[in-house]
């Protein structure tokens, strides 16, 4: 692992060695890989979005020696097929899905690791299954409430009003009265005339929004742009629409049933997709869990100190998981 003064990066790259694809019922297959130690502990990494799909760098937060390391593509995202559908795409079913995967891979139990969207799908999927949960490491929290929708879609420009000034100016001036509505049905339009220029214009707005220090004359850290930007878009506006197929505080009146579970929360002090009130709320009915707040840092994960923090973390819970 490359280490300098005392600080922790990224493991290694590490290719997978076992990758495949698992039918979910319908339409929809599943993209999945395993990398690390087929021996080791299994650890699941659940990506942002919903829609953004997993990546190589993902595999390089866990130590590959003593980690199994699991990852997919949540329906609709990334390998997984078909690409962008919103048909049977519901918080419930992706739940479901990290079980179907756990069972046919023969894990009993592993570490559930996510970020953003992947912090409120592993609380989720922990509350349903605490019994299959054997640790958690949470960064950039996000509950699903309305007030965070509101938030990323309004609330924003009072920090970045370059971006969104950019998001809303995408559409003509007599749609900008209701954001949301006028793009999701952009990004539900199945001309990709419409869709495509649409989906770079949501995806560049959240990747710009993302860092702690933006250049807006140079590409968005993570854009995205052509056929490849439309599952984010797409797939988060889907969300979006349906309230994230959550009650506003399910998440935080039944975190409870994790109380005991070993558990790290990351978070970036000026976190603006993923703000760092969630983070505390959380926080606050989890008392047992490493709260870490990085002091220099907004939400992505790959933001120095918050991937130093989440490499932290997964080492500090190795100890917990012999």
């Amino acid at each position: 692992m490359d280490t300098h003064a005392g600080r922790q990066s990224l493991f290694p790259r590490i290719e997978p060695f076992d990758a495949g694809t698992l039918s979910l019922g319908g339409a929809h297959e599943m993209y999945w890989e395993q990398s690390g130690n087929p021996n080791g502990f299994p650890v699941v990494f659940l990506h942002g979005g919903p829609g953004a799909g997993a990546n190589p760098a993902h595999r390089r937060f866990f130590d590959p020696e003593f980690y199994r390391i699991v990852i997919y593509d949540q329906r609709g995202s990334g390998r997984s097929k078909p690409f962008s559908e919103l048909s049977d795409n519901t918080t419930d079913l992706l739940v479901g899905d990290i079980e179907t995967l756990r069972r046919y891979l023969g894990i009993d139990r592993w570490m559930v690791f996510g970020g953003s969207w992947g912090s409120t799908l592993a609380l989720a999927y922990g509350i349903k299954h605490p019994d299959r949960c054997a640790a958690f490491v949470l960064r950039g929290v996000f509950l699903g409430s309305q007030a965070e929708l509101d938030w990323f879609l309004y609330g924003i420009k009072t920090v970045f009003p370059e971006a969104w000034n950019a998001f809303s100016g995408f559409l003509p001036e007599d749609e900008r009265g209701d954001l949301f509505e006028n793009y999701h049905r952009r990004l539900t339009d199945p001309d990709p005339d419409v869709h495509l220029p649409a989906a770079e214009a949501w995806n560049r707005y959240e990747s710009s929004c993302s860092v702690l220090i933006v250049d807006f004359n140079l590409a968005p850290p993570s854009g995205g742009s052509g056929p490849g930007s439309l599952g984010l878009a797409r797939i988060e506006a889907h969300y979006f629409k349906n309230g994230m197929f959550l009650e506003d505080d399910y998440l935080l009146d039944n975190v409870g049933a994790l109380a005991d579970i070993p558990a790290a929360i990351v978070q970036g002090r000026y976190d603006m997709v993923c703000p760092i009130v969630t983070a505390d709320k959380l926080a606050a009915r989890w008392p047992k869990a490493d709260y870490v707040i990085v002091p220099d840092a907004g939400h992505s994960a790959m933001e120095t100190g918050i991937r130093e923090a989440l490499v932290k973390a997964t080492q500090r819970l190795k100890k917990r998981l012999k």
